[in-house]
């Protein structure tokens, strides 16, 4: 059994996920670094941090049973969620199929509600906890041919607000950070203009990286946060005033 605390990020091996995973690991917990498809890159991140790497589709409700599962047989407990992983696909509403439509609900929503429904009892056991989600600027002003992505980050904002409420009696924060544009892999489907013109419209004039956003995320899960919950940390260079 391993006495430090035990971190689970989604979506943990690239980006802003893999950032967080470095920078938690730093802060002394041992961190479960989730993926769907990259496990070469997350079973390296593991190694380097001395954490484990462990494979779910989050847009699969059974596999994210099995995960919990798995986490809880090793370590017996998660003291920290960091709900991160996410999809977009970049169109016009109308040209959305059903099919893409469900995915981005299921995975930037449901499943982000659905790994804490089954990590909450867990935490209620302990009577302390911690869960981040993360979000989106997009989530508070909405994206032209980003419709379904926004939607569903708007709800992952409304779902931290509620939840907070629910739980708060029982010791557990959870909160949400706000990313604007950040230089991941996601939105790398922007052709260099696209970024550089939203750099413009930030009033910090550059893209934010993925560190910038695994420092919030650390300050939210650290005791300098101990009466924040129910918050959205923004984090997008002022994109959004």
């Amino acid at each position: 059994m391993n006495n430090s605390r035990i971190a689970l990020i989604t979506g943990a091996s690239r980006g802003i996920g893999a950032a967080t995973a470095k920078r938690l690991a730093a802060d002394g917990f041992t961190v479960m670094v989730h993926y769907h498809q990259s496990q070469q890159q997350a079973e390296q991140l593991a190694a380097a941090i001395g954490g484990f790497a462990i494979r779910a589709d989050i847009g699969d409700f059974a596999q994210i049973d099995t995960m919990i599962n798995e986490i809880i047989s090793r370590y017996g407990r998660i003291d920290l969620l960091v709900n991160n992983a996410g999809i977009a696909v970049n169109g016009l509403f109308q040209d959305i199929s059903d099919e893409q439509a469900m995915r981005l609900m299921t995975v930037n929503l449901g499943g982000a509600m659905h790994t804490a429904k089954r990590v909450l009892p867990h935490m209620l056991r302990e009577h302390a906890g911690c869960i981040i989600n993360v979000a989106s600027v997009w989530g508070e002003v909405g994206a032209a041919c980003e419709v379904h992505y926004s939607a569903a980050k708007a709800g992952i904002i409304g779902f931290t607000k509620a939840l907070a409420k629910e739980v708060g009696l029982s010791g557990i924060r959870v909160n949400c950070v706000s990313p604007g544009v950040i230089d991941t892999d996601m939105n790398r489907m922007h052709d260099a203009a696209v970024m550089a013109e939203l750099a413009d419209e930030t009033p910090l004039a550059r893209i934010g990286q993925p560190d910038d956003v695994a420092h919030a995320i650390a300050f939210l899960a650290s005791e300098q946060a101990a009466f924040i919950t129910g918050q959205v940390l923004p984090v997008n260079g002022g994109f959004n005033i």
